[in-house]
């Protein structure tokens, strides 16, 4: 094969890429556009630190101390944006969408909980009804957390308030008279119970206004965590990688189509007159290819970190490998195309669908684990997950050189998988 004719094949490609030049605006700005939009939607998800503010209703049907308290408790809740209303209400709220959940607090709600709070399974607990709109499910599972804590709370400092645990010890010494047990243990529970009733009765009768006896055992301290120290997290460096994945191969998935088309019309078969072989012909093509890609690819990059401050903080080199194999990984697939497609319209159909399953299962739209665990391993053979995985690594994870090198492997396999199909099935004549 002639290097020169290889060249001139390369460079044919190009100079046609770069003759149109609505073609070249669009491969670049397209992945930019839908890059910097996911990212607008996403980045504030990761890279704050504010409350979610989940609006939520309460209706109180009980209105004891206790619920008087937890509704207090969770008004003062930075996560929370707590309004009351009546049951009909606050349900309609919740099927209209305008809130994420009503929380309804039956009657006696207070009083059993109190006594379901020390005597568990031997007595009936009150139920609380959590109504929820399905499509925030996690919202909701996020308020359902956050009100048991408050709910725990209140009833404690209520069952553990002068006037409850006195109460209750009071009947916990009947209890233990009517009891049957040994005498011993029977004289130890008696004066244990006597103690606690003194104890509380005196913290009652006095003046002074003492501090609740429970409280949360613990506070919590966030920090985040990536390879190196005070690295921000930034959403435009996923949604620019995985919406510039996803433009790269739909842009080689055309280039497939056209060399469809570049058959239908003989073009192929005039081709291997030149002084190049079969196998140069289509090396040429992926070539120019994976060129285009990878400029489309960095100029996107270069766009994010020019705006939107995407910077790369783990290995630049380990970067750039990524992103040539990725470009790689997408010229082949183009090639792929031409190779199995038979017309140009059924390909293009089938092999758009083949596109959107690879970006959606491989992580490019939504991160890979929010998925099913078996949907996660899955992912594994998809060449989508491996490339996002490392342009991610690389740039908001920080992560060093190490960190690229399976993706770039698996990318690389991937384009050998793909041309060798391509090689072995490619017609270059229409049947």
């Amino acid at each position: 094969m002639s290097v020169t004719a290889f060249l001139a094949m390369v460079r044919k490609d190009l100079q046609l890429f770069f003759s149109d030049r609505r073609s070249v605006i669009v491969s670049f700005a397209v992945p930019i556009f839908i890059g910097a939009f996911i990212g607008s939607l996403t980045n504030d998800m990761g890279n704050n630190n504010q409350p979610m503010r989940v609006k939520v209703a309460v209706a109180d049907l009980d209105n004891s101390d206790i619920s008087k308290a937890v509704i207090t408790a969770a008004k003062g809740d930075a996560n929370l944006v707590l309004t009351l209303a009546d049951a009909d209400e606050a349900r309609e709220q919740v099927r209209k969408g305008s809130i994420v959940a009503a929380v309804i607090i039956p009657k006696d709600f207070g009083e059993s909980a109190g006594r379901a709070f020390f005597q568990g399974a031997n007595v009936q607990k009150p139920e609380l009804a959590v109504l929820f709109d399905p499509s925030r499910a996690m919202e909701a599972g996020m308020v359902r957390g956050v009100l048991a804590q408050h709910v725990m709370q209140s009833v404690a400092q209520s069952v553990f308030s002068p006037d409850s645990a006195s109460s209750f010890a009071r009947r916990g010494l009947e209890q233990v008279e009517r009891s049957n047990i040994d005498p011993d243990q029977k004289r130890l529970l008696r004066d244990m119970l006597s103690s606690v009733q003194r104890f509380f009765d005196q913290n009652r009768s006095s003046s002074t206004q003492r501090p609740g006896l429970f409280s949360m055992p613990y506070t919590v301290r966030e920090e985040e965590v990536t390879a190196g120290k005070r690295i921000p997290y930034n959403g435009y460096a996923h949604s620019f990688a995985g919406m510039g994945i996803q433009f790269l191969l739909f842009a080689t998935l055309n280039l497939g189509i056209e060399m469809l088309l570049e058959r239908q019309r003989g073009m192929w078969k005039r081709l291997r007159s030149a002084p190049i072989s079969r196998y140069g012909l289509l090396a040429a093509r992926a070539t120019s290819a994976t060129i285009v890609a990878l400029m489309t690819l960095l100029v996107s990059f270069g766009f994010a970190m020019l705006v939107f401050k995407v910077r790369i903080h783990g290995s630049v080199l380990g970067f750039l490998l990524v992103a040539i194999a990725c470009s790689m990984m997408a010229a082949t697939f183009g090639l792929l195309v031409a190779a199995v497609g038979r017309t140009p319209g059924t390909a293009r159909g089938v092999s758009s669908l083949v596109v959107l399953v690879m970006v959606m299962v491989g992580g490019a739209w939504v991160p890979t684990f929010v998925f099913p665990k078996w949907m996660q391993q899955l992912t594994v053979v998809v060449p989508v997950r491996w490339a996002v995985d490392g342009l991610d690594a690389t740039t908001w994870r920080g992560l060093p050189f190490s960190s690229a090198i399976a993706p770039t492997l698996a990318l690389l396999g991937f384009s050998a998988l793909f041309a060798l199909v391509t090689v072995t099935r490619f017609r270059w004549e229409e049947a």
